[in-house]
């Protein structure tokens, strides 16, 4: 009876194989990647709101009786209800200041008050401003063609702005929709990321990982709408207190433009110079103009304080995660930027404790250098 020899893989054939699996599985990684792209902002805003509003359903479980479908649809319910009626009333009085405006400016009965005599001795720019400001008080529309092209490109500026926040308006909406089933198979998920964590960098990391990702997601989140009511409140207050129009809408839309990461300057300096137009520059004028600019930039000061509170990484790691994601990649950034360095940092710095330590000595070389020696 004759054997035949099995044959054997040669290691050329063996690597030809793993370059010809790793190539199919680049190969379905970028169809699914190009599949997915459309969705991906969508999907980390959902994930993002999930993770921020699910202690308000842990907190919620025990009242309702542990229905988590029902909690997480009065979560977002409410959620719609406290976005939609302060943005639906913010838009009505855009809507209807601008219209008032297009009124004013047609029937031409709107003037500028002639500026005081003292405005011509502010240091190094008075005298542009007082020639400026006349002009514009004798002959507005002159002032008006002269600078035509500057104005067209801020109109469409502002235009494109209005136009894009809608359409981030839109897609938060439907992410919060999305975050509301998420919540309601938040145990499932949280199971999930521990699972692909400990995949892909150990079992004694996987928990540790998705923990310090969920921590660090909620403390940029809070610390983002904190210092948002913050800088609002101290901006409504001097808007308040001077008898600002609309005082009350223009806060909200403080509150809004901090959430969305927009500078609360693009409410306070045409305020101020609203103010400085219709009554004047005088001391009080000053006093207000100096306190509501200064509040628009607080959230530079709040940053550093709030943002990397609640997480197990220094503070400086959290905030230059956050700076950086945000110049990088928008308010997403903002997010992933922190989540992604704190994740770095960490894994870093476990692999530098775990390296091996030198091997300590043992009873019997000890004996053996001592009757060497």
């Amino acid at each position: 009876m004759l054997l035949t020899p099995i044959p054997q893989r040669t290691p050329s054939r063996e690597m030809l194989d793993v370059l010809i699996r790793a190539g199919l599985v680049a190969v379905l990684a970028v169809f699914c990647f190009r599949i997915f792209a459309p969705f991906l902002n969508l999907m980390v805003w959902s994930v993002i709101l999930a993770i921020t509003l699910y202690p308000l359903q842990v907190l919620l479980r025990s009242m309702l009786g542990g229905k988590d479908g029902l909690i997480a649809t009065l979560i977002v319910l409410v959620a719609f209800a406290v976005i939609l009626v302060p943005t639906y009333a913010l838009g009505l009085a855009v809507a209807d200041s601008v219209e008032k405006s297009i009124a004013i400016a047609r029937s031409g009965s709107f003037r500028i008050p002639p500026p005081a005599e003292s405005v011509a001795g502010w240091p190094l720019v008075g005298q542009r401003v007082y020639d400026f400001w006349q002009q514009a008080s004798t002959d507005l529309t002159g002032l008006a063609h002269k600078f035509a092209p500057q104005l067209k490109e801020a109109g469409l500026a502002v235009l494109a702005t209005v136009t894009g926040l809608g359409a981030g308006l839109v897609i938060f909406f439907v992410a919060l929709i999305v975050a509301g089933i998420l919540m309601a198979h938040g145990e499932k998920g949280y199971h999930s990321a521990v699972q692909i964590a400990s995949r892909i960098s150990g079992p004694e990391n996987g928990a540790p990982i998705a923990d310090l990702c969920t921590a660090t997601i909620r403390a940029v989140a809070q610390g983002v709408v904190g210092i948002a009511f913050i800088q609002m409140l101290l901006i409504g207050i001097g808007f308040v207190v001077k008898g600002i129009p609309g005082a009350g809408l223009l806060a909200l839309a403080v509150l809004l433009l901090g959430i969305m990461q927009l500078p609360a300057t693009l409410i306070t300096i045409p305020v101020i110079a609203f103010v400085i137009v219709t009554d004047g520059v005088n001391t009080a004028n000053i006093i207000f103009s100096v306190y509501v600019f200064v509040a628009g930039l607080a959230d530079n000061v709040l940053k550093p304080l709030m943002l990397g509170r609640g997480v197990a990484v220094p503070m400086p790691v959290v905030l230059i995660g956050a700076l950086g994601g945000m110049v990088t990649g928008g308010v997403i950034g903002l997010f992933v930027g922190p989540v992604m360095l704190a994740v770095g940092y960490q894994l870093f710095w476990r692999w530098v404790r775990d390296q091996a330590r030198p091997e300590q000595p043992t009873q019997s070389t000890r004996t053996h250098e001592q009757k060497q020696t």
